[in-house]
């Protein structure tokens, strides 16, 4: 009798093996925290894990739907991830980052491969070392699997910003997500459209699963753009949070690098490990004793309940179905239980100083912080000045692949104002304070913890060699909000609020007050995990080497 109990029970327990197995996830679903579970159980390489990428890289990259996101390839990156494992089999795990791959926009610095900021001028250039920031990722065990398409010079640095000849504007047109250095990137949901601006080669590295996470960087909306474009998770942070030291500047009052993400968490683990004071840029050094080791802590479901969030609906209006997915994304917060104050209105004051702030610090801080890191981080053969470049490329010889940053190149270089002119210093130590205490203004005013409004006030546009016409009913709304977190030096955060009905991904920005990181990672998680928004893009598709178990 016991021995037939004793049969039974090993057959029950046999019946349940499958329930008990461990879990399952693809790589595109997996955050940080997934991957670190099956690190600690064994059942995952870090060896493997850049495998799954690279293997995704060969089959979406150049061949398959031809996202043509990447630049260079680290030729190490498997060497390094093999030592990598035989640290953590000796005991020694560095942190959260150990042995996770991840792609940097090829304007960061890497001592040991080429940052050309997306220019074919700087093709072969390696600086002499790393930047600040790449070098706290590869302390911390990050393993950096690729350089990635970008807007050459950040899109800003040499552009027709400010132009009002319509002649003058059209010869500046350039592609979303084109570069004379690494052609044109495509957006992974739909290769017809671009991965949007400046950091769009990150954007749609993520979205198509390269690397876990990547990094990018915002000057007017250099991370948000390409977060809301490719459907994934961006953060600016704080003006100061993280250091620009290494990195090639497009504006420098308003630069600043930032994560991409497929998921809330992934961007917090992220930012733990880069901010921090870098004592070569001076405005880390207010960050001191307010940003975190670990952001994870402060992703919790049930943040957003009792939240005051103010909808900036100004922005609005320009796309239908980009309004549609905000409306839904209203009607969550409100399920969630954050208080909704709606409209809130920016004031008069600062949207009429915002643009001529924008150009005028683009144009004179790029020609003269060019100029400095050419002649500290390149090589002799390589131009050493905003007017060198115009001399490149405008000769025959060079075979120079963008038109309009030629004409970007040229219009910049004739009109920047030099860093100690009167008009330049108004904007800079006036301006920038003026549109900082207007948006604190209406923190205080209406009490809230956070605004919102749509990332982009339309979807991801499709890639033409040509502008395209104007609008025949002119201008309408006030376009894009991100200018507020840049000229203010405030976070944002992008989540994915939901696709349009042809597919294409919508963010949604949450800006709070410097240093607000944790309250607005909160919020965005809150949101991510009632609405799951995230999709897999339906050009790079999940591969039957994707799963890992945890």
């Amino acid at each position: 009798m016991k021995i037939r109990t004793l049969l039974k029970s090993i057959l029950f327990s046999a019946a349940l093996l499958p329930c008990l197995r461990a879990t399952e996830i693809n790589v595109e679903r997996a955050t940080i925290a997934d991957l670190n579970a099956a690190f600690q159980n064994g059942s995952l390489t870090s060896e493997r894990l850049v495998g799954i990428y690279l293997a995704r890289i060969a089959a979406y990259d150049k061949q398959g739907p031809g996202i043509n996101a990447v630049i260079t390839l680290n030729p190490n990156a498997m060497a390094e991830a093999k030592a990598l494992d035989a640290e953590r089999k000796a005991g020694k795990v560095r942190g959260i980052l150990h042995g996770i791959p991840i792609v940097l926009k090829d304007n960061y610095n890497t001592y040991d491969l080429p940052t050309t900021a997306g220019c074919q001028l700087l093709a072969g250039s390696i600086p002499p070392k790393d930047a600040f920031l790449t070098a706290k990722l590869r302390g911390a065990g990050a393993i950096i699997l690729a350089k990635v398409n970008m807007s050459e010079f950040a899109g800003g640095g040499g552009s027709t910003a400010g132009a009002t000849d319509p002649a003058i504007i059209r010869s500046g047109y350039i592609p979303d997500g084109f570069s004379s250095m690494g052609g044109q990137t495509h957006n992974p949901h739909n290769t017809d459209y671009g991965p949007s601006i400046s950091s769009g080669g990150t954007g749609a590295s993520i979205a198509a699963s390269f690397a876990q996470f990547g990094m990018g960087t915002d000057t007017g909306s250099s991370v948000r753009g390409p977060s809301a474009a490719n459907g994934i998770v961006g953060l600016r942070p704080t003006l100061g949070l993280l250091s620009r030291s290494g990195i090639v500047a497009d504006s420098i009052s308003m630069d600043t690098g930032g994560p991409l993400a497929r998921s809330v968490y992934d961007v917090a683990a992220a930012l733990g490990v880069l901010a921090g004071i870098d004592p070569s840029d001076a405005p880390t050094r207010k960050s001191d004793g307010k940003f975190y080791k670990d952001y994870t802590q402060f992703l919790k479901v049930g943040s957003l309940k009792g939240a005051r969030i103010g909808v900036l609906r100004a922005f609005m209006g320009v796309n239908s179905e980009t309004d549609r997915v905000v409306e839904e994304s209203i009607a969550t917060l409100k399920k969630l239980g954050a208080e909704i104050v709606d409209p809130v209105a920016i004031p008069d004051y600062v949207l009429k100083v915002r643009t001529e702030i924008s150009s005028v610090l683009h144009h004179a801080e790029f020609k003269e912080t060019l100029g400095e890191y050419l002649k500290s981080n390149t090589k002799p053969g390589y131009p050493k000045s905003l007017e060198e470049i115009v001399a490149l490329v405008s000769d025959p010889a060079t075979h120079y692949r963008s038109p309009g940053k030629v004409a970007g190149f040229k219009w910049t270089n004739s009109v920047a104002l030099s860093m100690d002119d009167p008009a330049y210093l108004a904007l800079r130590d006036q301006g920038l304070p003026l549109v900082k205490a207007g948006i604190e203004a209406l923190f205080l005013d209406h009490q809230l913890d956070a605004l919102i409004y749509p990332t982009s006030p339309r979807p991801a546009v499709r890639i033409s060699p040509t502008p395209p016409p104007p609008s025949p009913n002119g201008a309408v709304g006030l376009g894009s909000g991100t200018f507020i977190a840049s000229e203010s030096g405030f976070p944002d955060l992008v989540v994915t609020a939901g696709m349009t009905k042809n597919g294409l991904p919508v963010g949604l920005s949450f800006i709070g007050t410097a240093y607000s990181e944790p309250k607005l990672l909160g919020y965005g998680y809150d949101f991510e995990q009632a609405t799951k928004a995230v999709v897999v893009p339906k050009m790079t598709p999940v591969l039957p080497g994707d799963t890992i178990s945890y």
